[in-house]
């Protein structure tokens, strides 16, 4: 079951925004949606990632500004996947990079396209 490959597993149509975006607004995306983390694209290509969790803390705290965009608060280095790893290499990327909290879902990237995304309840349901 854990030599299975990500491909196998991931959601392939992923909701994404872009870095122009105001953050009210892809956190209403987020919400709309029910997901915990919104991929950002810029011409097809992943240059980061926000979550919910992130996003909503900061809006409770009034920490952004009127107009602040996506790209002002969005994750650079993003941590990946591709859909050729197995579902044991994905968890264990999960659990070493979740140093600074909890990391569910990653993006699978073939080069730097984003081609689906895998989450922790992904593959939960996989094993069970």
């Amino acid at each position: 079951m854990l030599n299975k490959k990500v491909k196998d597993i991931m959601t392939c149509d992923v909701i994404t925004t872009t870095s122009d975006v105001d953050v009210v607004n892809a956190f209403e995306k987020l919400m709309e949606h029910k997901i915990s983390s919104l991929p950002v694209l810029e011409d097809d290509k992943l240059i980061g990632i926000i979550t919910a969790t992130d996003v909503g803390h900061n809006l409770i705290l009034d920490k952004y500004e009127l107009g602040t965009s996506v790209k002002e608060i969005m994750i650079e280095s993003v941590v990946t996947v591709s859909p050729e790893d197995t579902i044991e290499t994905a968890i264990k990327v999960m659990k070493e990079s979740a140093s600074s909290g909890i990391l569910n879902q990653l993006p699978v990237v073939d080069g730097d396209k984003l081609v689906g995304i895998i989450s922790d309840g992904d593959i939960i349901q996989e094993i069970f």
